[in-house]
């Protein structure tokens, strides 16, 4: 498990490089590591927390949700500009990104 928050503005932070190993998806892991990054900024002083995902991230978008984020945006075909190789996941293709925040 490992995640990291990255500040982008002031009083504004972004959660990145989210990752639960495969074997332990499922399991609880991912919503107790993006609880506590929620909880450590909100302890640093930050007062917004933001975490982009995949259009195709579809557990990770319901996961989000019930951590409290909301939606805020489309960066559209943000992955097709920058990965050389195309992504599937869910049997899509991954091409936007999807912008959520949430209020500390």
């Amino acid at each position: 498990m490992s995640s990291s928050l990255l500040p982008t503005r002031p009083l504004t932070v972004e959660l990145v490089n989210i990752a639960i190993k495969e074997s332990k998806q499922g399991k609880g892991y991912g919503k107790k590591l993006v609880q506590h990054a929620v909880y450590m900024a909100r302890e640093l002083g930050y007062k917004m927390i933001e975490v982009g995902t995949g259009n195709s991230s579809i557990t990770q978008i319901g996961l989000y949700q019930k951590c409290g984020f909301q939606m805020i945006g489309i960066d559209k075909e943000y992955f097709t500009r920058y990965y050389k190789e195309p992504i599937h996941e869910n049997g899509i293709q991954c091409k936007d990104m999807i912008r959520m925040k949430q209020d500390l």
